[in-house]
């Protein structure tokens, strides 16, 4: 029985309602205020795609397909109640790997049989518009299934942050892109199976070499863009498997992952091409990473001084970082937030776009500590007023209020757009310890500074501290 048969109106019109869906999700994902709807939106347009799919395939293996689903959802169900808010940005990561496996997998099953999926003529030969297909959705999801890997190894500190530089990588992918796509233009008019399987190696090898040499400070553009690429993937394979659904969702999310991506990219002072050719914001040459600079003078406090300091101030601005997220001191934040505002004390958060492991990790945490959204603001809305702030309250956050940005540009991270803390009266810095750096490996001169005071300590005990400081 073929896979590939009419679409009948009805199912039609599902597919247009669930990506209408999709639509509404992506809108509603735009704001935190509206996000808890937008993933409502998702959730229905999926179940009403994937329901259509199933009821217009009622013959192809329905049992075999509900066994799958039913495994995948027992082990989505238990995932999601187990992972940490610190861990999900490798679980993102992990997520796009699957979705580009899924996609080789459904273009392998396609070569291996074609008359299944219905894409062969009376001479048994693959239509040329389904090679081409098969041929972009194999190398898109194998470059989406190992770039994502590598992703989530960085993340998950499996691998180093640090930027690994091949000799001749440059040369090395280009020679190896250009045969992926001269391999395919082949394929066009012979399907011997050692073309595609050569194409299929090779984009895994591609996928692996483009995110390598990009370091950790760079990573949730990454994300981002792995996301774009499984999007694309999925559309590919959806005009394989000819199912208008995916074809959408796979259009949809690829398309919104890219305009992410070149967003993060112009905050970042990134070119976009070179998000796409891998080792982008890396120099092998960069000599400011490495080891804290410990034996500069500094200056320690304690949570009485920072009480204290806070309790005199007009305005504080409080910025997150992921060491934030690790210490799972949100909610204690968001209780000194409030205990500040009883004092008359302004407080507002200030976002930087790629703080944290993924885009709008900040974001997230706070919402999930119920922070009121109109007290969030992005960099670009917040950062000239830190010249008019009485306290930055910096916590956890290193590489993105580092002023070697736009100073140093022998710097891992010269060029990208910082918060600039280091003009407000005080700072507070909330580290664990003077020995560590952050994701870049790269040393914060705001450390060293005449107007900064450094609160050692884990995150959430520091500011647990600093409450009880407050309320007495």
């Amino acid at each position: 029985m073929h896979i590939a048969t009419a679409t009948p109106a009805w199912a039609m019109l599902a597919y247009l309602v669930a990506g209408i869906c999709f639509i509404l999700a992506l809108r509603g994902l735009s704001s935190p205020a509206s996000s808890r709807k937008g993933n409502r939106y998702g959730m229905a347009g999926m179940t009403l795609a994937v329901g259509t799919t199933l009821i217009t395939h009622m013959n192809v293996g329905i049992i075999e397909i509900a066994i799958a689903i039913g495994i995948g959802a027992v082990i989505g169900l238990v995932t999601a109640r187990r992972i940490a808010m610190t861990d999900m940005p490798q679980l993102v990561a992990a997520f796009h790997s699957l979705v580009g496996l899924a996609a080789v997998l459904v273009a392998a099953a396609a070569y291996l049989n074609p008359q299944a999926f219905g894409i062969v003529d009376a001479a048994g030969q693959i239509f040329t518009v389904s090679r081409i297909e098969m041929g972009l959705g194999i190398a898109i999801g194998a470059i989406t299934f190992s770039g994502s890997v590598i992703a989530f190894l960085k993340l998950n500190g499996n691998m180093s942050g640090t930027p690994i530089m091949l000799p001749g990588r440059h040369l090395i992918n280009i020679g190896t892109l250009a045969a992926i796509i001269g391999l395919i233009g082949y394929f066009l008019t012979d399907q011997s199976p050692w073309i595609f399987w050569t194409v299929t190696a090779l984009s895994f090898v591609i996928g692996f070499l483009l995110i390598i040499p990009i370091g950790g400070a760079d990573m949730p553009v990454v994300v981002s863009m792995l996301n774009s690429y499984s999007g694309w993937a999925a559309a590919a394979m959806g005009f394989t498997l000819q199912n208008t659904a995916m074809i959408i969702t796979g259009a949809l999310v690829g398309s919104s992952g890219a305009i992410l991506s070149y967003i993060m990219c112009k905050a970042m002072n990134r070119s976009f091409i070179s998000v796409i050719a891998g080792g982008f914001g890396a120099a092998p040459e960069a000599g400011s990473g490495g080891a804290a600079k410990v034996d500069r003078p500094w200056k320690r406090g304690s949570a009485d001084d920072a009480a204290f300091l806070m309790s005199q101030a007009e305005q504080v601005i409080i910025v997150p970082g992921y060491g934030m997220a690790v210490a799972q001191a949100q909610h204690a934040l968001r209780e000194m937030g409030d205990l500040l505002k009883k004092e008359g004390v302004r407080v507002k958060y200030a976002i930087h776009p790629v703080a944290g492991r993924m885009p709008g990790h900040m974001n997230v945490l706070l919402a999930e500590a119920n922070v009121p959204y109109d007290e969030v603001f992005e960099l670009e809305d917040i950062n000239g007023e830190f010249a008019q702030t009485d306290v930055a309250f910096v916590i956890g956050a290193n590489d993105v209020t580092n002023p070697a940005a736009k100073t140093d540009k022998s710097s891992p991270i010269y060029g990208m757009p910082v918060l600039d803390v280091e003009k407000a009266k005080t700072v507070l810095f909330v580290k664990r310890s003077m020995g560590g750096v952050g994701y870049a490996g790269v040393d914060n001169d705001v450390f060293y500074m005449d107007q900064t005071m450094m609160l050692l300590a884990d995150a959430k005990k520091m500011v647990d501290d600093i409450c009880k400081a407050l309320q007495h």
